[in-house]
């Protein structure tokens, strides 16, 4: 690597807010496949597929591992992409390449190569995988070498992580007190890296140009709130900016809720989990209740569809963890595009995230949602709760009418996900048929931007910052308000303490993160009255960038903090 000019900056995109500056450090060199090796003779190919099994097997088992002790986001990415690693189409290539005589780490190379291309001309949710299949790849080739595992170095003194990107498998096992910040050159707001260093609480930058060319050693100071990474720079200073975000930071830790503006407006603060060892978690946080209980998992790993009584059972340790009158809102399942069914017999698709996923599968599997709405009724005559259910990918009056009544039918309260823009388009009709909305403005942000969240070029397109997607925010919201419905956000950008303040004024209710991201959430609300979220959203709706409406609400936060206002 060549070194960059002294006391440069280089910009990028804001991912978590706060700022650490320490010496560089990249990931150790990636197992590299041995093209050279000479082919496997033919007698020794069914001990050298096994030998690839083997390692397939042991790379599945230790990230299966890692997903049942992870929170969040990280537990499900690491679930699906231990799903990759026994994806029959893969494995199928792999094996067919050895037996033809090519060594397994070359066959593992050569078809995760092919698979990768695959990925990326499909688009969408599925281009965002490739840096999880290269991962699963790496480790794969790694345990067939003999070779230790790849992955994160552990300094020896706080240091700040710098990589092209991060595979969750990576991120999910950081050590907080050794790896003080991130900065990537790949990625965007809503990958996969960025969500789960958020729920860290790691100052993180993404899509920064020219990172390759930082020294591992040189003193770089990362600024996760300005989207900043600074090299070599005047360190008294540095510090000076440490000790500032730390002592917010430590405000931050202090704050316990409820959460509500200066001047007493309530917003709810609700979680974001997976199963109930994550909202037991949560429970013990300043979380009120749970906004997105992704129920997928549960299924992802299962051969055949789980009975009613087992996903009751599944459900009920979700709905136990908080009291009976707190708010929990179980999402049916998302599945479908990067997240298949094995029983579902989803087809084969061009762009699977446009395709056949989320409440679109009932239509040729309906008994899986009518099994699910079963299961999470008898879930809450068990625990004496009233979960809220919602659907994802709904896109028309018809089909948030459909799934009203079949939740209706079981005594429990139906709402839908805001992730297609037509769903906010026609926010007026299909909240008359449903009793709240829940803003997904991850996807949201995808599909109205039209553009991958996993890619670098775009990462100023997929930042929920875009004003089209706060134009959309605020009408869905002012429909809320206008028919006394409940919106609220469970995407990403309800972790922004800065975007918070804009939700709450266009009219948000609740705000449902990792547990991690929602004292900063909380400890900034509570410093702004109403009228201030209020006019900082009208100023966000009227720029045209996103820079432009991170400014424009600085500026209006700097106004009302002035002793002169």
């Amino acid at each position: 690597m060549s070194s960059p000019a002294s006391q440069a900056t280089l910009s990028g995109t804001p991912v978590v807010p706060g700022i650490q500056v320490g010496p560089a450090v990249w990931p150790a060199p990636r197992p590299v496949a041995d093209t050279d090796a000479p082919e496997v003779e033919e007698g020794e190919r069914e001990a050298e597929v096994a030998r690839y099994e083997a390692a397939a097997e042991t790379v599945t088992r230790r990230l299966k591992e890692r997903s049942e002790v992870a929170d969040g986001v990280a537990a499900e990415v690491l679930a699906a992409t231990a799903g990759l690693a026994t994806d029959r189409g893969l494995r199928k290539a792999v094996t067919s390449r050895i037996g033809k005589g090519t060594p397994a780490d070359v066959a593992v190379a050569e078809a995760t190569e092919e698979f990768a291309q695959m990925f990326k001309q499909v688009g969408g949710v599925m281009a965002e995988r490739v840096t999880d299949l290269k991962d699963l790849r790496d480790r794969v080739i790694a345990e067939v070498q003999g070779a230790e595992e790849p992955g994160i170095p552990t300094p020896d003194e706080p240091s700040v992580l710098l990589a092209d990107d991060l595979a969750p498998a990576d991120t999910a096992g950081l050590d907080v007190e050794r790896v003080i910040a991130l900065a990537t050159e790949l990625g965007g707001p809503t990958s996969h890296t960025a969500i789960i260093a958020r729920q860290m609480g790691l100052p993180c930058v993404v899509a920064v140009d020219g990172l390759g060319d930082i020294a591992s050693g040189t003193m770089v100071l990362v600024d996760g709130t300005g989207g900043t990474v600074e090299i070599e720079p005047d360190m008294d200073e540095a510090q000076r900016r440490v000790r500032e975000a730390r002592q917010a930071q430590e405000a931050v830790d202090s704050w316990t809720g409820p959460c509500a503006t200066s001047d007493g407006h309530a917003v709810g603060l609700l979680a974001n989990v997976q199963d109930s060892g994550a909202a037991e978690r949560a429970a013990e946080s300043v979380a009120e209740g749970i906004g997105l209980f992704r129920t997928e998992l549960c299924f992802l790993e299962q051969d055949t569809e789980p009975t009613v009584d087992e996903q009751a059972a599944i459900y009920s340790g979700v709905l136990a963890a908080f009291p009976d009158d707190a708010k929990v809102v179980v999402r049916t399942l998302d599945a479908g595009s990067d997240k298949p069914l094995k029983f579902a017999g989803l087809p084969d698709e061009p762009n699977p995230s446009l395709g056949v996923r989320g409440l679109r599968i009932a239509e040729a599997e309906p008994d899986l949602l009518l099994h699910q709405l079963d299961g999470i009724k008898a879930a809450a005559e068990r625990t004496g709760t009233s979960p809220w259910v919602m659907a994802p990918m709904v896109g028309t009056v018809e089909e948030a009418r459909g799934f009203a009544e079949k939740v209706r039918e079981r005594g429990l309260t139906p709402g839908v996900m805001v992730e297609i823009p037509a769903t906010a388009l026609l926010a007026e009709q299909i909240l008359a048929e449903v009793e709240f909305f829940s803003i997904g403005t991850n996807d949201l942000t995808q599909y109205v931007m039209a553009a991958d969240r996993m890619s670098a070029e775009l990462a100023s397109l997929t930042d929920p910052w875009q004003p089209a997607v706060l134009q959309l925010v605020a009408r869905t919201a002012s429909a809320g308000t206008a028919a006394g419905k409940s919106v609220g956000v469970c995407g990403e950008a309800a972790a922004d303490p800065l975007l918070a303040v804009v939700l709450v004024g266009l009219g948000i209710a609740t705000l449902s993160a990792a547990p991690a991201a929602l004292p900063a959430v909380g400890a900034k609300l509570g410093t702004v009255d109403l009228a201030t979220c209020r006019a900082a959203a009208e100023a966000a709706l009227v720029t045209t960038s996103p820079a432009e409406a991170r400014a424009a609400v600085r500026d209006v936060l700097a106004t009302a903090e002035s002793p002169a206002a």
